[in-house]
């Protein structure tokens, strides 16, 4: 087995990041490539797997070395058939993506959610390394999240399961989410909720920093509204404690749900270190009633970065084909 790989691929909407890694976790080659999604769903099938015989050859890895390939992708899927319902950045709908990955490279495929590869990926190599409980929550264009119990992903019925960006955090007066409802999660801890957040903070007079920054290049990034606030600028500091504020009461309510070892953050919003983190621990404390549950849960930011989906879509692999090994 000690000669054999692991393909493990991150299909999103911008590129396709793909890894060839042991048994151990260990990376031997990688290659990125655009998705060009607009060829549609086929035609990046059909690239996806060009790309593993390119990786292959590259890592002179022989075919027959490979033990399958794992692959994450945006959106709900069924995990079962490997059939992703649907993933709106990819334009996919019903996609057959194991049977058509199976049927191009003759290897056998795994599938299965990209927010939930990452958090896998950060179990087995990442923040979450001795943990078979946890929850991985990603802060960027929206917010993800990953549920680990006892070491296996919870899909819940239908995969929906994990969708912890849109748990409702403001219920009579929150601004409209893209799913329709008001007060997610989502609209106030992502990098987009944050960002609109600091240019009405802007707009009203409230910063003079950010309202500078609008005025220089027109728009705004999530850093510069946590910079603005790490530098004590009342407007954004309060956009951050609104932030903390909302992602700490989701924390509590699922460490009373699930009583995780660790909620492990990623994305770039994570970035922002205990400024961030020292916030959300304070909030999530005061509404945890058990001080048990909440002392056992470490909040932690991510360690792998952009690796950690296509590091747990291998996993998919080391835990399916080779539930033997350590």
């Amino acid at each position: 087995m000690d000669n054999r790989f692991m393909a493990g691929i991150d299909i999103g909407g911008t590129s396709i990041k793909m890894g060839l890694l042991t048994p151990s976790g260990s990376m031997v080659g990688k290659l990125e490539q655009p998705t060009l999604v607009e060829l549609g769903a086929d035609s990046v099938i059909e690239r996806t797997a060009e790309m593993v015989e390119l990786l292959l050859q590259r890592s002179g890895v022989a075919k027959h070395q490979l033990a399958g390939i794992g692959i994450g992708v945006p959106g709900p899927i069924d995990a079962d058939s490997g059939v992703v319902h649907r993933a709106v950045n990819l334009h996919w709908q019903r996609t057959e993506l194991r049977a058509k990955m199976e049927t191009l490279t003759g290897v056998r495929v795994f599938v299965e959610n990209d927010a939930n590869a990452a958090a896998l990926g950060e179990m087995w190599q990442g923040a979450g390394a001795g943990a078979t409980n946890l929850v991985m929550i990603t802060l960027g264009t929206g917010v993800g999240g990953g549920i680990i119990v006892n070491g296996a992903i919870t899909h819940g019925i239908n995969g929906v399961a994990g969708e912890i960006g849109h748990i409702t955090v403001e219920p009579t007066h929150g601004p409209l989410c893209n799913c329709g409802k008001r007060g997610c999660l989502e609209n106030y801890a992502s990098a987009t909720g944050i960002i609109r957040a600091g240019r009405e903070t802007a707009e009203n007079g409230q910063s003079h920093v950010l309202a500078s920054v609008l005025r220089e290049r027109n728009k705004l990034t999530a850093k510069d509204v946590i910079d603005a606030a790490k530098a004590g600028d009342p407007g954004a500091t309060s956009v951050i404690d609104q932030a903390a504020y909302y992602l700490g009461l989701a924390f509590s309510h699922l460490i009373v749900l699930l009583n995780p070892a660790k909620i492990v953050v990623g994305g770039g919003v994570s970035a922002s270190g205990p400024f961030l983190f020292d916030k959300i621990r304070e909030v999530c404390q005061r509404f945890v009633p058990f001080p048990q549950a909440f002392a056992s849960c470490d909040i932690l930011p991510a360690t792998l970065g952009n690796d950690a989906g296509l590091i747990g879509a291998a996993w998919l692999v080391r835990a399916h084909a080779w539930q033997s090994v350590t």
